[in-house]
């Protein structure tokens, strides 16, 4: 069950354990992928969260490294829906480290910064931690493209 959220285009979850954090419903790959959620941290940063369930992980039992690149990019646009002001945007591109796996069970939250925007192009970098120890850091560069 969901509401409006305050973020444009997302809804906020009712109920859970993320109740009061939004998610995107428009995307079927996120969904099933995650489902992955957002909310505005105290300071008024953005924080991604979703917690890593057995279907989420590697042959190894740890966070496939797949989820792990769907999830960053994911937060590479939620770090930067301050500066998107509504509009749609592509990735261009994301790369990323693996610092330590992620285990089932674990919180993975990502946090980051944008570096630069202002414009068509917005670059933005972050870190993916899992219960709290660090396990990707990402760079990536979203085109924004205006709404019609």
């Amino acid at each position: 069950m969901s509401d409006e959220s305050e973020f444009e285009g997302l809804l906020k979850a009712t109920e859970g354990e993320f109740a009061g954090w939004s998610n995107w419903p428009g995307d079927p790959y996120e969904t099933r992928s995650g489902p992955f959620f957002m909310r505005r941290d105290e300071d008024g940063s953005i924080v991604s969260a979703f917690r890593a369930e057995d279907r989420h992980m590697n042959g190894g039992g740890f966070l496939h490294g797949g989820c792990m690149m769907t999830f960053a990019d994911f937060a590479l646009f939620a770090i930067a829906h301050d500066e998107m002001d509504g509009d749609f945007g592509v990735t261009m591109n994301l790369s990323g480290d693996f610092l330590g796996a992620v285990p089932p069970g674990a919180l993975v939250e990502a946090r980051g910064e944008v570096t630069r925007g202002g414009g068509k192009t917005i670059f933005a970098r972050g870190l993916i931690t899992g219960n709290g120890e660090p396990a990707f850091s990402f760079t990536g560069i979203i085109r924004r493209f205006p709404k019609k």
